[in-house]
């Protein structure tokens, strides 16, 4: 399972007792943060251990950060070790709106050496539409002690470094809806808008109406649109605060492209200086 980045549903209820298996519930409600953690005990898949995405998937905003800045490797280790999961573990993450969330729980896994990691593919929703059973209980485990294996810090780049790397060659590929990429609307942040020589790719863009993933050749000829004939470019994945963006980096990966970057900062931490230039056009 290490070599997979994606499970289905069948499979996971056929492995559900296995005792290797650790599944975590990831749903999230950027605007109510409580109503997840509501869902959940409202009905999750059996044994799953509940993630909040500010507190367990993000360290505490700054004046200078985006929303949702990373942890560092060792508090995020530790937060595994509260949930049970040991270098063995085959993690299996869910939501409910098409891996939105879960994937930034996956990004962060492999991020830090945890190549045992999978989406459940169509997430909650696929789980109910085969009527698998739900529970309400909170189960119980025992913690371990995680270290994480390695630190990937090259698969993330700061705003300081962003311009280089766009003089350089690398595509900006923002993961947002396109009415907030174009500054139509903004629900969250406090600035309309994109950056300037950014691309848009929604990340809903790369899943079908039930919220699985599209097939590979369709995800494919997605980013061939999307890079506009630089397919060899080093490709920089952002979105409001570094999480829909994991969506597009495991997009990415089932194309078949090579692995992106992630600003993790995204367009929360690059109009935290009003000095940082904002497009609202539809293409620069």
């Amino acid at each position: 399972m290490s070599h997979q980045l994606l499970i289905e549903a069948a499979e996971l209820r056929e492995r559900l007792a296995d005792p290797a298996i650790v599944v975590m519930d990831c749903r999230f409600n950027l605007r109510v943060p409580q109503q997840g953690f509501a869902d959940y005990l409202g009905g999750h898949i059996p044994g799953a251990r509940y993630v909040h995405l500010d507190r367990d998937l993000a360290a505490p905003v700054t004046p200078a950060s985006g929303r949702h800045p990373l942890p560092s490797p060792g508090e995020f280790g530790a937060c595994l070790g509260s949930w049970g999961v040991s270098e063995s573990s085959l993690v299996v993450a869910y939501d409910d709106v098409g891996g939105a969330i879960a994937a930034r729980l996956w990004w962060m896994l492999r991020w830090i050496g945890h190549d045992r990691v999978a989406l459940l593919d169509g997430g909650l929703n696929a789980w109910r539409g085969n009527d698998y059973p739900l529970g309400t209980e909170i189960p119980t485990w025992d913690p371990t002690h995680y270290v994480p294996a390695v630190v990937h810090d090259d698969w993330t780049i700061e705003t300081a470094s962003l311009q280089a790397a766009l003089d350089g060659g690398a595509v900006l590929l923002d993961a947002r809806s396109r009415a907030r990429f174009e500054g139509k609307t903004e629900p969250i942040d406090a600035i309309a808008g994109h950056i300037p020589g950014a691309r848009n790719l929604p990340f809903g863009e790369c899943i079908d109406e039930h919220t699985a993933f599209l097939p590979p050749q369709r995800l494919a000829a997605r980013f061939e649109q999307a890079l506009a004939g630089q397919s060899d470019a080093e490709v920089i994945a952002m979105c409001g605060s570094g999480v829909t963006a994991c969506h597009l980096l495991l997009s990415m990966e089932l194309a078949g492209h090579a692995r992106g970057k992630l600003y993790v900062g995204s367009w929360s931490e690059w109009i935290r200086d009003s000095a940082r230039p904002v497009a609202t056009r539809a293409a620069d």
